[in-house]
């Protein structure tokens, strides 16, 4: 029988909500030394210096539409990630259909931070083993090492040892998710390179130059939004839910990062597809989200109910820094 696409999200019980966070001991043993990757620090310092261009371009001579379009360009890929790869394929926090998939996976292929299945493997090992050295972005070693450091050098073997463990069995059952797989830098030149480029050059005569060094500050900017959610929602804010855990809520990661900013909430009930408790202040996904149900391409949205949050607040979260969304 074909589900209900009209219905409310889905309801779970406390137990079905209760996240055990996975703190692992350190052993003592002291940490391997960084094996620094420099390609990748080549092409990160190569792409903020592109971006500082498209900045001076932005401002000089970059016309009106093109800007507007790297802003496009910017929330489809944002909405690619937090509604795609986090909420729909990394946690199944609700269902879509094939088309929606699709689409959700072109937006994430615009986002360009690497594969689906690859970013679900990485953001699994995450939650479970958040703060640790299975954590490919641990908070614990300094702001920097949590925003871009880890880029930067080789994974820890510890995340790499979780990282097989990971079920991804959902994950290679999906076709459009084997799709993007296997043809990801032929997507990735299309989506991410050839049409940001070349649409503003034909439909309304920017120089292909501006074009480019605007869609590198556009893609830039994306992945440094997408970071800060690793770093500063891991380091500074509230916890009204878990206090005994490291992801904080804060309003600024969700204004510049489409959301996904009320992380303590997201730690603490991690397969809520708002990922915070209000609905769509300062969470455009959960918009798309909500939008697409509608049409009945989006289904079986899960979602935790308030008496559950309250007993949860009550039991573990930081009561003096309580804050209703």
């Amino acid at each position: 029988m074909a589900p209900n696409l009209e219905e409310k999200p889905s309801v779970l019980s406390e137990d079905e909500w209760e996240f055990e966070q996975v703190h692992e001991t350190e052993n003592g043993k002291p940490r391997p030394p960084l094996q620094m990757k420099w390609r990748n620090v080549f092409i990160f310092t190569f792409l903020h210096l592109s971006a500082a261009y498209g900045m001076y371009l932005t401002i000089t001579v970059a016309r009106p539409s093109t800007l507007v379009w790297a802003y496009v360009l910017h929330f489809l890929g944002a909405v690619g990630i937090t509604a795609g790869a986090h909420r729909l394929w990394s946690h199944r926090s609700y269902k879509a259909k094939t088309s929606l998939r699709i689409i959700l996976m072109l937006m994430d292929t615009l986002a360009f931070e690497t594969d689906i299945l690859d970013w679900c493997r990485d953001h699994r090992v995450h939650h479970r083993f958040s703060e640790t050295d299975a954590d490919p972005h641990n908070a614990r070693r300094g702001f920097f090492y949590a925003h871009i450091g880890w880029l930067f050098c080789k994974k820890h073997p510890d995340v790499i040892e979780k990282g097989r463990q990971v079920d991804l069995s959902d994950l290679w059952a999906d076709p459009v998710v084997k799709f993007q797989r296997r043809h990801y830098f032929k997507l990735v030149f299309l989506c991410w390179f050839l049409l940001p480029t070349y649409i503003p050059h034909f439909l309304w005569g920017e120089t292909v130059k501006t074009a480019f060094f605007v869609n590198m500050l556009r893609y830039c900017w994306t992945l440094n939004v997408t970071w800060l959610v690793n770093s500063a929602a891991h380091l500074w804010g509230t916890t009204p839910y878990d206090k005994t855990i490291n992801p904080r809520d804060s309003y600024f990661v969700s204004i510049v990062a489409s959301g996904e900013g009320w992380h303590n909430y997201h730690h603490t009930f991690p397969m809520d597809y708002k990922t915070a408790e209000l609905p769509y202040f300062f969470n455009a996904p959960t918009a798309f989200i909500s939008f697409f149900a509608r049409l009945g391409l989006a289904y079986d949205l899960k979602s935790v109910p308030k008496d559950v949050i309250d007993k949860r607040r009550m039991r573990t979260g930081d009561l003096s820094g309580h804050h209703r969304h």
